[in-house]
């Protein structure tokens, strides 16, 4: 999320970030957001009576600030199917391995666990099954020996700082569709 907002200061770059929505009140990006004057909500799921009743107001949210975009980074729910649909072709995630490899949680540690000599990271878009959306970019990392869940997940990191602003660039200015 820092480095959507980094990029999307330049002139040149062809999005907006117009507002932040977390799940979580103690997410640290709704504090670097609102030090850059952007909106933000925090809704918990566990404060409404269905997730159709949460999504629906995330909705309204999102319509709220005419947002184009859902950019997710970090929202650690499974979406609904009406939600997703929703934003169909419009809402792209960062993954932290090289999709179709390693989807859910845990990435680095079952990469590591199989002896793999790269992983990555993947911007994809969101579709209704988990982490199979198209992908937009990738970003690949060799895994070094000695190398632990948390030393990859490091250098991973550099890469989606990188490629996410990148692909919601693309994304943006009419370059890739889903």
């Amino acid at each position: 999320m820092s480095a959507l907002i980094a990029a999307a200061q330049a002139p040149d770059y062809p999005a907006e970030i117009v507002g932040v929505l977390s799940n979580r009140a103690a997410a640290p990006g709704l504090a670097i957001a609102a030090g850059h004057g952007i909106a933000t909500a925090s809704l918990a799921q566990s404060k409404f009576p269905t997730r159709d009743m949460f999504e629906d107001t995330m909705t309204q949210v999102l319509e709220s600030w005419e947002v184009d975009y859902v950019c997710l980074a970090g929202f650690m729910r499974i979406l609904g199917e009406d939600f997703v649909d929703r934003w169909q072709g419009r809402m792209i995630n960062i993954h932290p391995s090289l999709l179709p490899a390693y989807k859910g949680l845990h990435t680095h540690e079952r990469a590591l666990a199989d002896g793999v000599s790269e992983h990555g990271c993947t911007v994809h878009f969101v579709t209704p099954g988990l982490d199979e959306g198209p992908s937009i970019l990738q970003a690949r990392v060799p895994v070094l020996p000695g190398d632990t869940p948390e030393s990859l997940a490091d250098r991973i990191l550099v890469e989606e700082h990188r490629i996410y602003p990148e692909a919601l660039r693309m994304l943006a200015s009419g370059e890739v569709r889903a």
